[in-house]
């Protein structure tokens, strides 16, 4: 009996030693992964919070420590406040607006018609060209004058020359937002179109018996299998809004006025036109902590809507 528990301890301590070997091994593979992550993310991240209670601009190897006063200035000017109000009109809008055109998109290239592969490409397109061609092609579109709009406005007899909604101070918000809901409407509509081909025709087919309308199966039944699509969905649509800044930039360059800036185009604007380093790390700092709180809150309220649906 000694003899076999002596052997047992053996064995036992032998299969410790392996799996000590082998999870060494395994550090061994994430080691040249983690050295990148390390050197790229986490080291600049920590000289962020350095730099955002200095005087540095960028350049001049030779700064100072102010101490809190560039988290000082961002939140008496003002420009914090206008960044985070466009940024949070301009998410809210991609996800209430962008997300419920995906669904009734989603919902009508669902049906097997002749020719429904072609729609769901044609859907998609926009997806596949870059934030910079797309922002051209939507400057000419919205040019006064001379774009598409007015000269459609003239065509059909109202007056074209008064359309300038990227000129316009309380409306070049929403342009910009209208381009971006049309660019990423493809990509929101494939993950929807996924999570309904993925609902059992039977229990639509059982709904149906029981006296269910098209809208009532698609409020009662659709919707809650969709939960999943949704979240990820609002998800990936709020990261896209609040780290927003190609179509600012490309379009109106935070005009007219402050009208577009949100807070990624502030932050450029601030450490490469100003070269205001510090004061574009403090800002950045207090961008992380608004970001971080509002996905917080978001993950929350998705998750528990998410179980009331199911």
């Amino acid at each position: 009996m000694e003899l076999k528990s002596s052997r047992k301890r053996g064995l036992s301590g032998m299969g410790r030693r392996q799996s000590l070997v082998m999870n060494n091994q395994l550090f061994l593979f994430v080691l040249p992964a983690l050295l990148i992550f390390s050197v790229f993310w986490i080291v600049p991240f920590l000289r962020l919070f350095a730099y955002s209670v200095t005087d540095y601009n960028g350049f001049n190897p030779q700064y100072n420590n102010v101490g809190f006063d560039n988290f000082k200035v961002i939140f008496e000017s003002g420009i914090l406040t206008a960044s985070i109000k466009n940024t949070l009109i301009y998410t809210v809008l991609l996800v209430v607006v962008g997300n419920s055109l995906a669904i009734v998109l989603s919902l009508a290239l669902n049906s097997k018609i002749k020719g429904m592969s072609f729609y769901r490409s044609a859907a998609y397109i926009p997806t596949l060209f870059s934030a910079i061609v797309i922002g051209f092609i939507w400057s000419y579109v919205y040019m006064p004058d001379k774009g598409m709009i007015p000269a459609f406005m003239d065509m059909i007899g109202l007056d074209g020359s008064q359309f300038n909604i990227l000129g316009d101070f309380g409306k070049a918000l929403y342009g910009i937002t209208i381009v971006d809901i049309w660019k990423n409407i493809g990509s929101t509509m494939i993950i929807y179109l996924a999570g309904l081909q993925t609902i059992d025709e039977s229990l639509l087919e059982s709904a149906r018996m029981d006296g269910c309308t098209e809208l009532q199966l698609i409020r009662h039944v659709k919707l809650p299998l969709l939960a999943p699509s949704i979240t990820i969905n609002v998800i990936l649509t709020v990261i896209n809004g609040l780290k927003a800044f190609d179509y600012p930039f490309i379009m109106t360059n935070g005009g007219p006025g402050t009208s577009t800036n949100t807070l990624m185009f502030s932050i450029y604007k601030m450490a490469f036109t100003e070269q205001q380093f510090g004061k574009a790390a403090a800002f950045s700092v207090v961008s992380f902590l608004v970001i971080i709180a509002i996905t917080a809150v978001l993950l929350i309220f998705m998750n528990k809507k998410e179980g009331e649906m199911e």
